[in-house]
């Protein structure tokens, strides 16, 4: 029998491939749309606790939209101006649900009104139930700091994410980063604090129940 039939051959694997061989690259275009998808996480979870101040559909209603604005990463003068107008019609959105009340009548339905300096507001008209005429349903600065407060927090969230960033302030990637990074950071323990200072028993429309 020949010696070399004899021997045990030994073959040592490595764990790392050399180049040129294994899985192929990834395509620029799936590793363009894994970034963005990484990207979305990482704000959302950097302003998830900033998000309990804000009217609950609010923000979900942005991440929805955004995706169809900024489309191809390409921003254009008509998509600026979308954003432009998703993060005012947000921010408007923030300011006035925090002017919102609501109380259980007899029935046991809740009902949703506009606070007032004269009291609660109902949205429906010709309500047969006895609206509570409480000093709590009268507008007050309290108002006034949760709401621009609420401004401030969405403001925060919206600038978080790189393709607000990009669309608005093009050419400043790196200063936008550090805005990224830092500017939820402080709008978080500022307003944090101002709630505690500010505290509000206000269930209104979006807010969730006690």
């Amino acid at each position: 029998m020949d010696k070399s039939e004899q021997q045990i051959g030994i073959r040592v694997y490595n764990a790392t491939p050399p180049p040129g061989d294994g899985m192929a690259a990834p395509e620029p275009g799936r590793k363009r749309g894994s970034m963005m998808a990484k990207g979305v996480q990482k704000t959302l979870s950097k302003t998830s606790m900033l998000g309990n101040f804000l009217p609950t559909g609010t923000l979900l209603t942005f991440e929805m939209v955004l995706p169809s604005i900024y489309k191809d990463g390409q921003c254009t003068h008509v998509q600026t101006i979308m954003i432009n107008l998703l993060l005012a019609l947000g921010s408007l959105s923030c300011f006035f649900f925090h002017f919102t009340d609501s109380f259980q009548g007899a029935d046991g339905n809740v009902y949703y009104g506009f606070v007032t300096p004269k009291g609660l507001s109902v949205f429906k008209p010709g309500l047969t139930v006895e609206v509570p005429k409480d000093e709590r349903f009268k507008v007050g600065f309290t108002d006034f700091v949760h709401a621009i407060m609420s401004m401030l927090v969405f403001v925060a969230i919206a600038f978080s994410d790189h393709r607000v960033t990009s669309c608005l302030f093009p050419g400043h990637e790196k200063d936008m980063e550090q805005v990224r990074d830092s500017f939820p950071l402080m709008v978080g323990i500022v307003c944090s604090s101002l709630f505690l200072v500010f505290p509000t028993s206000r269930r209104g429309m979006g807010f969730m129940s006690a």
